[in-house]
Protein backbone atom coordinates (compact mmCIF):
# COMPACT_ATOMS: atom_id res chain seq x y z
CA UNK A 1 0.00 0.00 0.00
CA UNK A 2 1.44 3.38 -0.97
CA UNK A 3 2.23 6.09 1.56
CA UNK A 4 -0.19 8.49 -0.15
CA UNK A 5 -3.03 6.03 0.36
CA UNK A 6 -2.10 5.69 4.03
CA UNK A 7 -2.12 9.47 4.45
CA UNK A 8 -5.51 9.65 2.80
CA UNK A 9 -6.96 7.23 5.33
CA UNK A 10 -5.69 9.13 8.36
CA UNK A 11 -8.42 10.93 10.35
CA UNK A 12 -7.88 14.69 10.74
CA UNK A 13 -6.36 15.57 14.10
CA UNK A 14 -6.90 19.30 13.78
CA UNK A 15 -10.50 20.03 12.91
CA UNK A 16 -10.86 22.99 10.51
CA UNK A 17 -12.69 25.97 11.93
CA UNK A 18 -12.00 24.99 15.53
CA UNK A 19 -11.45 28.55 16.70
CA UNK A 20 -14.46 29.78 14.73
CA UNK A 21 -16.77 27.22 16.32
CA UNK A 22 -15.42 28.04 19.77
CA UNK A 23 -16.00 31.76 19.30
CA UNK A 24 -19.55 31.11 18.10
CA UNK A 25 -20.21 29.40 21.43
CA UNK A 26 -21.17 32.56 23.33
CA UNK A 27 -21.18 31.13 26.84
CA UNK A 28 -17.76 29.59 26.25
CA UNK A 29 -16.49 32.94 25.04
CA UNK A 30 -17.79 34.60 28.21
CA UNK A 31 -16.06 31.93 30.27
CA UNK A 32 -12.80 32.47 28.39
CA UNK A 33 -12.97 36.24 29.00
CA UNK A 34 -13.59 35.72 32.73
CA UNK A 35 -10.77 33.18 32.92
CA UNK A 36 -8.35 35.48 31.10
CA UNK A 37 -9.28 38.33 33.44
CA UNK A 38 -8.59 36.17 36.51
CA UNK A 39 -5.31 34.98 34.99
CA UNK A 40 -4.28 38.59 34.27
CA UNK A 41 -4.99 39.59 37.88
CA UNK A 42 -3.01 36.58 39.11
CA UNK A 43 -0.02 37.42 36.90
CA UNK A 44 -0.10 41.10 37.90
CA UNK A 45 -0.55 40.40 41.63
CA UNK A 46 3.17 40.88 42.55
CA UNK A 47 3.14 44.32 40.92
CA UNK A 48 -0.32 45.43 42.10
CA UNK A 49 0.25 44.15 45.66
CA UNK A 50 4.04 43.88 46.11
CA UNK A 51 3.87 43.31 49.86
CA UNK A 52 3.15 40.01 51.55
CA UNK A 53 -0.63 39.48 51.24
CA UNK A 54 -0.71 37.87 54.70
CA UNK A 55 0.73 40.97 56.33
CA UNK A 56 -1.49 42.97 58.70
CA UNK A 57 -1.96 46.39 57.09
CA UNK A 58 -4.93 48.02 58.83
CA UNK A 59 -7.55 47.67 61.48
CA UNK A 60 -9.73 44.56 61.37
CA UNK A 61 -13.05 44.24 59.57
CA UNK A 62 -13.01 47.30 57.34
CA UNK A 63 -15.96 46.81 55.03
CA UNK A 64 -15.48 46.95 51.24
CA UNK A 65 -15.46 50.35 49.51
CA UNK A 66 -15.10 52.29 52.78
CA UNK A 67 -11.33 52.82 52.53
CA UNK A 68 -9.61 53.53 49.21
CA UNK A 69 -6.45 51.81 50.45
CA UNK A 70 -8.35 48.56 50.91
CA UNK A 71 -11.03 48.50 48.20
CA UNK A 72 -12.37 45.09 49.26
CA UNK A 73 -11.89 45.70 52.96
CA UNK A 74 -9.85 43.81 55.55
CA UNK A 75 -10.41 40.51 57.32
CA UNK A 76 -10.65 39.79 61.04
CA UNK A 77 -6.86 40.22 61.43
CA UNK A 78 -6.55 43.40 59.39
CA UNK A 79 -5.16 41.87 56.19
CA UNK A 80 -6.01 43.29 52.78
CA UNK A 81 -8.66 41.04 51.19
CA UNK A 82 -7.96 42.32 47.67
CA UNK A 83 -4.29 41.38 48.00
CA UNK A 84 -5.15 37.92 49.31
CA UNK A 85 -7.64 37.36 46.48
CA UNK A 86 -5.12 38.39 43.82
CA UNK A 87 -2.32 36.23 45.24
CA UNK A 88 -4.79 33.43 45.97
CA UNK A 89 -5.69 33.34 42.28
CA UNK A 90 -2.05 32.53 41.51
CA UNK A 91 -2.07 29.61 43.94
CA UNK A 92 -5.40 28.27 42.66
CA UNK A 93 -4.40 28.47 38.99
CA UNK A 94 -0.97 26.92 39.56
CA UNK A 95 -2.37 24.02 41.58
CA UNK A 96 -5.22 23.52 39.11
CA UNK A 97 -2.97 23.53 36.03
CA UNK A 98 -0.19 21.33 37.42
CA UNK A 99 -2.66 18.90 39.02
CA UNK A 100 -4.47 18.63 35.68
CA UNK A 101 -1.20 17.99 33.84
CA UNK A 102 -0.25 15.32 36.40
CA UNK A 103 -3.65 13.63 36.14
CA UNK A 104 -3.58 13.79 32.33
CA UNK A 105 -0.12 12.23 32.06
CA UNK A 106 -1.04 9.40 34.43
CA UNK A 107 -4.48 8.84 32.94
CA UNK A 108 -3.40 8.90 29.29
CA UNK A 109 -0.47 6.55 29.97
CA UNK A 110 -2.55 4.00 31.86
CA UNK A 111 -5.59 4.22 29.58
CA UNK A 112 -3.56 3.94 26.38
CA UNK A 113 -1.47 1.03 27.67
CA UNK A 114 -4.57 -0.84 28.86
CA UNK A 115 -6.38 -0.48 25.52
CA UNK A 116 -3.38 -1.09 23.27
CA UNK A 117 -1.90 -4.17 24.96
CA UNK A 118 -5.16 -5.64 26.29
CA UNK A 119 -5.41 -9.04 27.96
CA UNK A 120 -3.98 -9.24 31.49
CA UNK A 121 -2.42 -5.77 31.25
CA UNK A 122 -5.81 -4.23 30.55
CA UNK A 123 -7.37 -6.24 33.37
CA UNK A 124 -4.68 -5.28 35.90
CA UNK A 125 -4.66 -1.57 35.02
CA UNK A 126 -8.45 -1.32 35.14
CA UNK A 127 -8.50 -3.01 38.56
CA UNK A 128 -5.97 -0.41 39.77
CA UNK A 129 -8.18 2.32 38.35
CA UNK A 130 -11.20 0.94 40.17
CA UNK A 131 -9.16 0.76 43.38
CA UNK A 132 -8.49 4.50 43.19
CA UNK A 133 -12.17 5.15 42.48
CA UNK A 134 -13.35 3.27 45.56
CA UNK A 135 -12.03 5.91 47.99
CA UNK A 136 -13.87 9.28 47.84
CA UNK A 137 -11.67 11.87 46.20
CA UNK A 138 -11.69 14.44 48.99
CA UNK A 139 -10.92 11.80 51.63
CA UNK A 140 -7.99 10.58 49.51
CA UNK A 141 -6.64 14.12 49.08
CA UNK A 142 -6.98 14.91 52.79
CA UNK A 143 -5.21 11.67 53.72
CA UNK A 144 -2.25 12.35 51.42
CA UNK A 145 -1.95 15.98 52.56
CA UNK A 146 -2.17 14.97 56.23
CA UNK A 147 0.66 12.46 55.74
CA UNK A 148 2.97 14.45 53.45
CA UNK A 149 2.18 17.97 54.65
CA UNK A 150 0.14 20.87 53.32
CA UNK A 151 2.62 22.38 50.86
CA UNK A 152 1.51 23.42 47.39
CA UNK A 153 3.56 20.63 45.83
CA UNK A 154 1.96 17.98 48.03
CA UNK A 155 -1.56 19.30 47.39
CA UNK A 156 -0.89 19.32 43.65
CA UNK A 157 0.41 15.74 43.79
CA UNK A 158 -2.55 14.60 45.88
CA UNK A 159 -5.11 16.14 43.55
CA UNK A 160 -3.33 14.71 40.50
CA UNK A 161 -3.34 11.21 42.02
CA UNK A 162 -7.08 11.49 42.66
CA UNK A 163 -8.16 12.94 39.31
CA UNK A 164 -6.57 10.62 36.72
CA UNK A 165 -9.09 7.77 36.79
CA UNK A 166 -11.74 9.33 34.54
CA UNK A 167 -9.06 10.41 32.07
CA UNK A 168 -7.70 6.85 31.98
CA UNK A 169 -11.13 5.37 31.25
CA UNK A 170 -11.85 7.94 28.53
CA UNK A 171 -8.45 7.39 26.90
CA UNK A 172 -8.95 3.62 26.99
CA UNK A 173 -12.34 3.94 25.31
CA UNK A 174 -10.97 6.24 22.59
CA UNK A 175 -7.97 4.00 21.85
CA UNK A 176 -10.23 0.93 21.68
CA UNK A 177 -12.36 2.62 19.01
CA UNK A 178 -9.29 3.64 16.97
CA UNK A 179 -6.95 0.66 17.17
CA UNK A 180 -8.88 -1.38 14.58
CA UNK A 181 -9.50 1.48 12.14
CA UNK A 182 -8.26 1.32 8.56
CA UNK A 183 -5.41 3.79 9.01
CA UNK A 184 -4.03 1.70 11.90
CA UNK A 185 -4.19 -1.46 9.79
CA UNK A 186 -2.40 0.40 7.01
CA UNK A 187 0.35 1.40 9.42
CA UNK A 188 0.75 -2.22 10.50
CA UNK A 189 1.01 -3.31 6.87
CA UNK A 190 3.78 -0.77 6.34
CA UNK A 191 5.69 -2.34 9.23
CA UNK A 192 5.58 0.57 11.68
CA UNK A 193 6.53 -0.29 15.25
CA UNK A 194 3.57 -0.69 17.64
CA UNK A 195 4.77 2.09 19.94
CA UNK A 196 5.09 4.45 16.96
CA UNK A 197 1.56 3.64 15.80
CA UNK A 198 0.23 4.31 19.31
CA UNK A 199 2.14 7.55 19.92
CA UNK A 200 2.03 9.11 16.47
CA UNK A 201 -1.22 7.90 14.96
CA UNK A 202 -3.70 6.81 17.64
CA UNK A 203 -3.05 9.13 20.59
CA UNK A 204 -3.22 12.41 18.60
CA UNK A 205 -6.68 11.41 17.38
CA UNK A 206 -7.79 10.21 20.83
CA UNK A 207 -6.75 13.37 22.68
CA UNK A 208 -9.51 15.91 21.76
CA UNK A 209 -12.07 14.56 24.29
CA UNK A 210 -9.24 14.12 26.80
CA UNK A 211 -8.37 17.80 26.43
CA UNK A 212 -11.95 18.70 27.31
CA UNK A 213 -11.89 16.47 30.39
CA UNK A 214 -8.52 17.90 31.42
CA UNK A 215 -9.94 21.42 31.35
CA UNK A 216 -12.70 20.27 33.69
CA UNK A 217 -10.09 18.61 35.90
CA UNK A 218 -8.58 22.06 36.50
CA UNK A 219 -11.90 23.18 38.00
CA UNK A 220 -12.09 20.06 40.17
CA UNK A 221 -8.51 20.60 41.34
CA UNK A 222 -9.32 24.17 42.40
CA UNK A 223 -12.30 22.90 44.41
CA UNK A 224 -10.11 20.25 46.06
CA UNK A 225 -7.48 22.83 46.99
CA UNK A 226 -10.14 25.18 48.35
CA UNK A 227 -11.61 22.36 50.44
CA UNK A 228 -8.21 21.40 51.86
CA UNK A 229 -7.42 25.02 52.73
CA UNK A 230 -10.91 25.55 54.15
CA UNK A 231 -10.29 22.68 56.59
CA UNK A 232 -6.97 24.22 57.66
CA UNK A 233 -4.64 21.68 56.00
CA UNK A 234 -3.28 24.01 53.32
CA UNK A 235 0.02 25.87 53.27
CA UNK A 236 -0.18 28.57 55.99
CA UNK A 237 2.39 30.70 54.16
CA UNK A 238 0.36 30.98 50.95
CA UNK A 239 -2.75 33.11 50.44
CA UNK A 240 -5.66 30.84 49.57
CA UNK A 241 -9.29 31.49 48.72
CA UNK A 242 -10.42 28.41 50.61
CA UNK A 243 -8.59 29.39 53.78
CA UNK A 244 -10.07 32.89 53.63
CA UNK A 245 -13.55 31.36 53.39
CA UNK A 246 -12.75 29.13 56.36
CA UNK A 247 -11.39 31.96 58.49
CA UNK A 248 -14.41 34.14 57.79
CA UNK A 249 -17.04 31.54 58.57
CA UNK A 250 -16.99 32.40 62.29
CA UNK A 251 -17.89 36.01 61.44
CA UNK A 252 -20.59 35.20 58.90
CA UNK A 253 -23.20 37.25 60.79
CA UNK A 254 -21.15 40.37 61.44
CA UNK A 255 -18.68 40.42 58.51
CA UNK A 256 -20.12 38.10 55.88
CA UNK A 257 -18.08 39.69 53.09
CA UNK A 258 -14.90 37.97 54.36
CA UNK A 259 -16.27 34.60 53.28
CA UNK A 260 -18.49 35.85 50.46
CA UNK A 261 -15.80 37.54 48.36
CA UNK A 262 -13.45 34.51 48.04
CA UNK A 263 -16.50 32.28 47.65
CA UNK A 264 -17.64 34.36 44.68
CA UNK A 265 -14.10 34.20 43.24
CA UNK A 266 -14.09 30.39 43.47
CA UNK A 267 -17.54 30.23 41.89
CA UNK A 268 -16.55 32.49 38.98
CA UNK A 269 -13.35 30.58 38.23
CA UNK A 270 -14.97 27.15 38.35
CA UNK A 271 -17.92 28.38 36.27
CA UNK A 272 -15.58 29.92 33.69
CA UNK A 273 -13.58 26.69 33.40
CA UNK A 274 -16.74 24.64 32.93
CA UNK A 275 -18.02 27.04 30.25
CA UNK A 276 -14.68 26.83 28.42
CA UNK A 277 -14.82 23.04 28.69
CA UNK A 278 -18.31 23.00 27.16
CA UNK A 279 -17.10 25.21 24.32
CA UNK A 280 -14.10 22.97 23.66
CA UNK A 281 -16.36 19.94 23.67
CA UNK A 282 -18.63 21.44 21.01
CA UNK A 283 -15.69 22.72 18.95
CA UNK A 284 -13.83 19.40 19.00
CA UNK A 285 -16.91 17.24 18.42
CA UNK A 286 -16.54 15.90 14.88
CA UNK A 287 -20.31 15.51 14.44
CA UNK A 288 -20.85 19.19 15.19
CA UNK A 289 -17.94 20.02 12.91
CA UNK A 290 -19.70 18.42 9.90
CA UNK A 291 -22.94 20.33 10.41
Amino acid sequence: MSASLVLATLPPVARPGLLRRFIRHRTALVGAVVLLLIAAIALAAPWIFPRNPLRIVGRPEIWPFLDARYPLGTDSMGRDIAAMLAHGARASLLIGLFASVTATLIGVSIGAAAAWYGRWIDEALMRVTELFQVVPGLVFVLSIVAILGGTMANITLAVGLVSWTQIARLTRAEVLTLRDREFVEACRVLGLAPWRILLREILPNALPPVVVLSSLTVAAAILYESSVSFLGLGDPNVASWGRLVGEGRTLIRTAWYISALPGIAIMLMVLALNLVGDGLNDALNPKLGRR
